[in-house]
């Protein structure tokens, strides 16, 4: 077997077999198979398509070039469920979801990326905490798992090695935007986690990689089918990306957010939304409940108890952050020390806003990555994004920034003026939640 005769295939547009698929796979991570001959198979794909067949063992077979965690020594008595985000501005759902679907029964070791172009990651975020290990070994991973219910850390070099090599390739060679690819790439870490069930949330919008629904929708079922094709349980939400989902985009300024959510100082109700109905799937996926009416009133009750916000805080204490978080979080997580509100240059409703411009002026501000080396500055960012429909003038701003320099702050605010379109009348407001693909 030949990588160049698997192009070719490929190419011409025939449909490949499972051991053409291993073993182009297996060449990526032994590095047999040359980054050309990656970049065009990449490039085939992307003209050509793959099956669903293709899709499911490209996923596997990406899955299995590394690590594959197995829970059944840890003796779990409850599921091990996970979610995903396709990724947007202001998304903290992780955050929550996380301490949330834990306190409610659930086990979820979240491998998490950190941010991509405009959109926040939500390793970034937790790095942003003092002392809290985004990177533990796998024993240390199972047995916080096990006692807390919860570990939100980053992806390890074992987890699909064969992923990370041939999306670096993707990303230079403009073959992203491949709806076969981002599933098996996706996937591929996601169920390496050893998951029982996952939660997909495929965003749509302006701020969005999919901007258009019907892409969104096209990417979405293509997760499900996949991942129950290989055997995990998995819905997806198709959500809005057409406004930042919460009231802050950056990294500590995503935390505090997070942090209130959780006690329960303040919910943004977009961002609410979403972070309930991807739980409810979660315990719904996972038989934790019986309906998703009984979904509401536990993940309610973890809420208003205050036994989420315990799951967070023990899940931070015990990967080495500050114990007194969730109660000084102003003291660990400062913000950046030049501050102003931004205005709109003319007062009345917003009517549009382009999200990915928002979370372009975070990037612009240090909050971010130009480039994949970069150190990025978690004290700064924006926060009180006004959404659609929010009535602005010359003293309701549209947002406040925090910057390390003034020059720093005019440009993002000039930057975030120019994301939001004001009109004199009051604007139609966009749906949080499209539509939800259930397993089939």
């Amino acid at each position: 077997m030949l990588p160049q005769e698997i192009i070719r295939d490929k190419r011409d547009g025939k449909e490949l077999t499972r051991e053409q698929i291993a073993y182009f796979v297996h060449g990526i991570t032994s590095g047999r198979v040359t980054e050309g001959q990656i970049a065009a198979f990449a490039m085939a794909v992307f003209f050509k398509g793959m099956k669903m067949s293709e899709r499911v063992a490209l996923t596997e077979e990406m899955m299995r070039s590394g690590q594959v965690l197995n829970w059944q020594d840890m003796d779990l008595n409850g599921p091990v469920v996970d979610k995903h985000s396709t990724g947007g501005v202001s998304d903290s759902v992780s955050l929550m979801l996380g301490p949330l679907v834990a306190a409610c029964g659930g086990y979820i070791p979240m491998i998490s990326g950190r941010g991509l172009g405009h959109t926040g990651g939500t390793l970034d975020k937790f790095e942003s905490i003092p002392g809290y290990n985004t990177s533990p070994n796998e024993s240390e991973l199972k047995r916080i798992v096990k006692q807390v219910g919860v570990a939100i850390i980053g992806q390890t070099g074992e987890i699909a090695p064969a992923d990370k090599r041939f999306y670096g390739i993707r990303d230079v060679t403009a073959t992203v935007d491949s709806i076969p690819l981002i599933t098996a790439s996706i996937l591929s870490k996601k169920l390496a986690a050893g998951l029982d069930a996952l939660a997909m949330d495929v965003k749509t919008g302006s701020g969005a990689f999919m901007v258009q629904e019907e892409d969104a929708r096209a990417l979405a079922e293509s997760i499900v089918t996949v991942a129950n094709q290989a055997g995990v349980a998995t819905s997806a939400t198709i959500t809005d990306m057409n406004e930042p989902l919460g009231s802050t985009a950056g990294n500590a300024i995503e935390m505090r957010e997070a942090i209130d959510y959780l006690t329960g100082k303040y919910r943004h109700p977009r961002l609410h939304a979403v972070t309930m109905k991807l739980a409810e799937q979660m315990l719904v996926l996972t038989n934790l409940v019986s309906s998703e009416q009984d979904a509401m009133e536990k993940l309610n009750h973890a809420l208003d108890s205050g036994k989420a916000a315990e799951k967070f805080s023990e899940m931070v204490r015990v990967l080495g952050g500050p114990s007194d978080l969730v109660e000084n979080y102003e003291t660990h997580l400062p913000l950046a020390k030049v501050s102003r509100d931004i205005f709109a240059p003319q007062a009345g409703y917003v009517h549009r806003i382009d999200t990915r411009k928002v979370g372009l002026a975070v990037v612009s501000l240090g909050g971010g990555r130009t480039d994949p080396a970069q150190q990025i500055d978690h004290s700064v960012g924006l926060s009180g994004l006004a959404g659609i429909g929010s009535q602005v003038d010359e003293k309701t701003p549209v947002a406040r920034v925090f910057a390390n320099s003034e020059e720093e702050a005019n440009a993002a605010a000039e930057a975030v003026q120019a994301a939001y379109s004001i009109g004199v009348q009051p604007a139609d407001l966009n749906p949080v939640i499209y539509s939800v693909l259930d397993p089939k």
